[in-house]
C-alpha cells in the first residue's frame, strides 16, 4: 500500500521495514526516445542504496532498430548496488554509464530516472543521512536581474575573460587518450585518426537569458524572439561548437533528443528534446569566432533549474568498434554565472520540497527555419553529390528508354550495375532503405507538429523521398521498387545468381497469382490503422519488412530475424521478387498513390497478349495480364518488355515486320522493272529505268 505522503511502498521482511519500492516516473520526467515516459520500479534499502530496478513498461520502438529488450533489461538489472550516496556527492556521475549502442535515448532515460528519483526518494525519507533539498538555503534568493533598456551590450572578449561564455576544447590526444584510460581493447584498436593536436571539438556555452549576455550575443532582434520564446521561469543556454565531433549528433532527428548533451544541476539532470532547441543563423558579437553549430536550448521551468547556482554541461563522445557496437566516455564543461548578473531577494522561509508526479508537455515549437540543414548537407556533399548524379542516369534512362533499351545486352549489364549500386553503396553503406515505418511517421507528423527542418536534417533519405514523390506521378511506384530499394535489388541479384545454378523458376498460375497481390494492401492498411492508434505499436508490426535486418543492420540481429530474411530471400530464388509481390507494405503504400501518375510510356502492341504472351511470361513479377495490358500498381519498370518491344529475334511481331522489310529488299534487288512515282513518269532515286527498246 503506497504511503500517504509519498508514492512508495515499504519492503517488509519480518514485519521491519527494510526498504522502499517505487516507480520512477513517479518523481521525475522519464520521457524515452519515443516521447512516451519509461517506467521502471526500483528498491532502496535504509542506506540509501539500490537493491534492484525492473523495466515495467515503456513505449519505446526498440525493436525497430533491432535491440533485443533483454540487452535494455540487463542494462537496468545492473543498477542493484548502486550508492546513491556517493551519488548525490558526485552530483549523479559517481557510476559509469553502460550504453546499448542503438539505443542511446533510452538507456540515458533509464539511468538518469533511476539516480534522480532515487535521490529524491533518499532525500525525502532521510536514507543513508541524506537530508531534504530545501528551496531556498537562507533567508535570500539569487535571481537574475531583469532586462531593460539601460542593459549595456558587452563583446565577445569581455564575456569570455569574466566567465560569462565558458569553453571545453579537447583535441585527437586527449579523446584518444581517454579511451585509452577507459580500458575498452575495442576502442583502443580504434584511434581517432589525426594528428593529435588537432581539434576534436571546441564547445563554449553561455547563459544567454541573462540579458547582457543574450543582448551581446544574440543581437537585440534575436534576443527578443528569444525572450518571446520563452515563459515565465524559463531559462535558456547557448551552445556553440566546432571540430570534426558534433555535440548534437543525427539522433534527435528521428527520437527528437538530444542525446549527446545534458545539462546536470546537483542531481538534477535536464535532457533536451527538438521542442526546447532553435538553432541560429551566426552571432552578433562581432570579435566572436566562427562555429559550425549555434544552437540554443530551452531550459523548463519545471526542471528544478536554478540559473545562479553551478551547472554544468555533459558531453557523450562515442567511438563505434563493430558494425553496431559502440562505447562511450563523458566529458564536463561546467559554468557558473558572474554575480554581476544576479540580485539577491527576501524570501519566505524554506520549505521541503515534495515529489511531483509529473505529465509530459506538449511546448509549442515557436523557432524559425533552420540553417543547420545546409550545413548537414554539406557535410555529407560526397554522397549527395553520388546519389543525385545516379538519380539523374536513371532519369535520363526513362526519358530516353526505347533509345536505351534497342541494345539488350547493353540494358541488361547496365540494370545489373545499377542494382548493385542500390545494394551495396546506397544501401549497406549508405542506409539509403526507405521504410513503411517513414510512411507512418510522416502522416504522424502532418496530424502534429510538422517541421519541414526534421525532414532536411538526413540529405540522402530526403531526397530519396523527393525522388519517389516525383517518380509517383511520373511513371508509379516501379522507379523506386525496381531500381532503388536496395532490399529489391538483394532479391533481384540473388535470383540472377540462383539462374547461373539452374535453379527452377516457378511461374505462379494466374488465378492464385493475382489474389495474392491484395495481401500487401491489407498489410499496409492494417499498420496504418494501427498507427492512428498507436504508432509505436504499428513499428513493432512493421517487422514484417526485413529491412532492417538485411540492410540498416547487415545481418547483425538475433536469428529469428535473420530466419525471416533467409526465408523470404529463398523463396525469391524459386519465385522472382516474391516479397515484393506479395508481402511489402511500403510498395502498397507507393502504389495507392501512384494510380495518379501522368504517363505510361511502356509501348505495346495490339499483337499483345493476343496471340502473344511472349512479354508476359518473362516478367520478373508477372505484371502483365493475359490480355496483354500491364498493371501500374505490380509493375517494377525493369523495362525488360521494351526490350523484347524492339528485338527483331524475340517479338514476333518485329520478326514479322523485319521479314516483310527483307523481303521488299530482296525484290528491289531481283526485280528488272523498277517503281516509278504516280504521275511523274521518272524512276525513283537509286534505281535503274529499263531502257526503251532500240527502233
Amino acid at each position: 500500500q503506497l504511503r500517504s505522503d509519498i508514492p512508495v511502498v515499504e519492503a517488509l521482511k519480518d514485519g521491519k521495514v527494510v526498504g522502499y519500492v517505487f516507480l520512477t516516473s513517479d518523481f521525475v520526467t522519464t520521457t524515452g526516445y519515443s516521447g512516451k515516459p519509461i517506467h521502471t520500479m526500483m528498491g532502496v534499502d535504509e542506506n540509501a542504496k539500490v537493491t534492484g530496478v525492473r523495466l515495467v513498461k515503456h513505449s519505446e520502438p526498440i525493436v525497430l532498430i533491432g535491440i533485443p529488450e533483454s540487452k535494455i533489461t540487463e542494462v537496468t538489472e545492473k543498477y542493484a548496488g548502486l550508492d546513491l550516496i556517493a551519488e548525490a556527492a558526485a552530483g549523479g556521475s559517481a557510476h559509469d554509464l553502460d550504453i546499448v549502442s542503438g539505443a542511446t535515448v533510452t538507456i540515458i532515460v533509464i539511468d538518469d530516472s533511476i539516480v534522480r528519483a532515487g535521490l529524491k526518494v533518499a532525500r525525502s525519507l532521510g536514507l543513508g543521512g541524506l537530508e531534504p533539498e530545501l528551496a531556498s538555503s537562507g533567508p535570500t534568493k539569487a535571481m537574475l536581474m531583469p532586462s531593460g533598456d539601460d542593459i549595456a551590450v558587452s563583446d565577445w572578449q569581455t564575456l569570455a575573460g569574466d566567465g560569462s561564455i565558458r569553453s571545453l576544447r579537447l583535441d585527437i590526444g586527449q579523446v584518444n587518450t581517454a579511451f585509452e584510460e577507459a580500458g575498452d581493447p575495442r576502442a583502443i584498436k580504434r584511434p581517432e585518426k589525426g594528428a593529435p593536436e588537432d581539434t576534436f571539438i571546441d564547445m563554449q556555452m553561455a547563459l544567454v537569458s541573462a540579458p547582457e549576455i543574450g543582448r551581446t550575443l544574440l543581437g537585440d532582434d534575436e534576443y527578443a524572439n528569444l525572450t518571446a520564446w520563452l515563459d515565465e521561469g524559463e531559462q535558456a543556454i547557448l551552445v556553440v561548437g566546432r571540430g570534426r565531433y558534433s555535440f548534437k549528433g543525427s539522433g534527435y532527428v528521428r527520437g527528437g533528443i538530444f542525446d549527446r548533451i545534458q545539462l546536470i544541476q546537483g542531481d538534477t539532470a535536464v535532457r533536451f528534446n527538438d521542442k526546447q532547441h532553435k538553432r541560429i543563423g551566426k552571432l552578433a558579437a562581432e570579435d566572436a569566432p566562427s562555429f559550425t553549430e549555434l544552437d540554443i536550448f530551452k531550459v523548463k521551468a519545471d526542471s528544478g533549474f536554478d540559473p545562479t547556482e553551478p551547472f554544468r554541461l555533459q558531453l557523450l563522445v562515442q567511438r563505434a568498434v563493430g558494425a553496431i557496437d559502440k562505447t562511450f566516455i563523458t566529458f564536463d564543461l561546467g559554468y557558473r554565472i558572474p554575480d554581476r548578473y544576479t540580485e539577491k531577494l527576501a524570501v519566505e522561509t524554506a520549505v521541503a520540497s515534495n515529489p511531483q508526479i509529473q505529465s509530459e508537455v506538449a511546448v509549442s515549437d515557436t523557432s524559425e527555419l533552420s540553417h543547420l540543414w545546409k550545413r548537414v548537407w554539406l557535410q555529407k556533399r560526397v554522397e549527395v553529390v553520388v546519389l543525385i548524379a545516379a538519380l539523374v542516369i536513371l532519369t535520363g534512362v526513362f526519358f530516353f528508354q526505347m533509345q536505351v533499351t534497342r541494345h539488350e545486352r547493353f540494358t541488361y549489364w547496365f540494370r545489373i550495375g545499377f542494382l548493385t549500386f542500390t545494394l551495396v553503396g546506397l544501401g549497406w553503406y549508405a542506409n539509403g532503405q526507405l521504410s513503411v515505418v517513414n510512411v507512418l511517421a510522416f502522416f504522424s507528423a502532418v496530424t502534429t507538429n510538422f517541421s519541414w527542418s526534421a525532414f532536411l536534417m538526413d540529405p540522402l533519405v530526403f531526397i530519396l523521398w523527393f525522388s519517389v514523390a516525383a517518380s509517383l506521378l511520373f511513371w508509379g511506384r516501379g522507379v523506386y521498387c525496381g531500381w532503388l530499394c536496395p532490399f529489391g535489388a538483394l532479391q533481384e541479384l540473388t535470383n540472377k545468381v540462383a539462374r547461373v545454378f539452374k535453379i527452377p523458376q516457378y511461374a505462379v498460375p494466374w488465378g492464385l497469382h493475382e489474389r495474392l497481390w491484395p495481401i500487401k494492401y491489407m498489410v499496409f492498411l492494417g499498420l496504418f490503422g494501427l498507427s492512428l492508434y498507436s504508432l509505436e505499436m504499428a513499428e513493432r508490426y512493421a517487422e514484417i519488412e526485413p529491412f532492417k535486418t538485411a540492410i540498416i543492420l547487415k545481418f547483425q540481429r538475433g536469428w529469428p530475424y535473420i530466419l525471416f530474411v533467409v526465408v523470404l530471400l529463398g523463396a525469391g530464388l524459386f519465385i522472382e521478387r516474391f516479397y515484393c509481390r506479395y508481402l511489402c507494405p511500403l510498395g502498397a503504400a507507393l502504389a495507392i498513390p501512384a494510380r495518379l501518375r501522368m504517363f505510361d510510356w511502356l509501348k505495346r502492341y495490339k499483337e499483345c497478349g493476343d496471340p502473344c504472351q511472349r512479354c508476359a511470361k518473362e516478367c520478373m513479377v508477372q505484371a502483365i495480364h493475359p490480355e496483354g495490358n500491364i498493371n501500374p500498381n505490380e509493375c517494377l519498370q525493369c523495362l525488360h518488355c521494351q526490350v523484347l518491344y524492339q528485338s527483331a529475334t524475340k517479338c514476333p511481331v518485329c520478326i514479322k515486320k523485319e521479314a516483310k522489310r527483307a523481303k521488299f529488299r530482296k525484290q528491289n534487288l531481283l526485280d528488272p522493272i523498277a517503281p516509278m512515282p504516280a504521275g511523274t513518269g521518272q524512276p525513283l532515286v537509286g534505281t535503274n529505268p529499263t531502257p526503251k527498246p532500240a527502233t
